[in-house]
């Protein structure tokens, strides 16, 4: 949730499900679970539209790759293998609370750009921009909050497989080379039974 804190936001809302792609914060001390916050436009209707007594749903997605069964030693030893997809999740339910407070928004936004900036030599910060600007798109945006009341991990990283499968497969995504093949691989590894 931290390392890939994009996340799709699922509501319900009279017309039915309602989704988005939102940035969220993880805060762990906030809540027995933690709490997420970020923020939406304010013209994006998901935020009023969502019905208070159904739980939202933050989906985070880690690392993914597909799996071809040529990685597999066991192919030629019967055949008996498919295609098929690893990756790992983050499900985080909980009510969706909305806030105005520009102090709120504010530290919101800083927030959310110290974290994406952090990794950049010379980051840029909400103070590089002026701040009529900054509090103009303020005040087109939003917070949101979710209390997680429940959350669920899911991975699927070939566990169902042998060994020499497996390797194959470690062996596969390591040769891809682009980085979420090469994150796969690692966390694949780093799970061996």
């Amino acid at each position: 949730m931290r390392e890939h804190s994009l996340a799709a936001l699922v509501t319900l809302g009279p017309g039915g499900l309602i989704a988005n792609h939102v940035p969220l914060i993880l805060y762990p001390d906030a809540g027995p679970l933690g709490t997420l916050r970020g923020h939406l436009s304010r013209m994006n209707s998901q935020w009023r539209d969502s019905l208070p007594e159904v739980p939202a749903l933050a989906i985070f997605q880690g690392p993914s790759a597909y799996i071809t069964p040529s990685w597999y030693p066991s192919k030629d030893a019967g055949g008996k293998v498919v295609p098929t997809y690893n990756y790992m999740v983050v499900h985080a339910h909980g009510p969706l609370q909305t806030y105005d407070d520009p102090r709120l928004l504010e530290r919101n936004v800083r927030a959310l750009t110290e974290l994406h900036e952090a990794r950049f030599t010379e980051p840029w910060s909400v103070d590089d921009a002026p701040a009529d600007y900054v509090q103009g798109l303020l005040r087109g945006i939003i917070g949101i909050e979710i209390t997680i009341a429940r959350l669920e991990g899911k991975w699927k990283l070939s566990q169902n497989r042998t060994v020499e499968d497996r390797q194959g497969a470690i062996d596969g995504l390591r040769q891809e080379g682009d980085p979420l093949s090469v994150a796969m691989a690692d966390w694949m590894a780093s799970r061996k039974p």
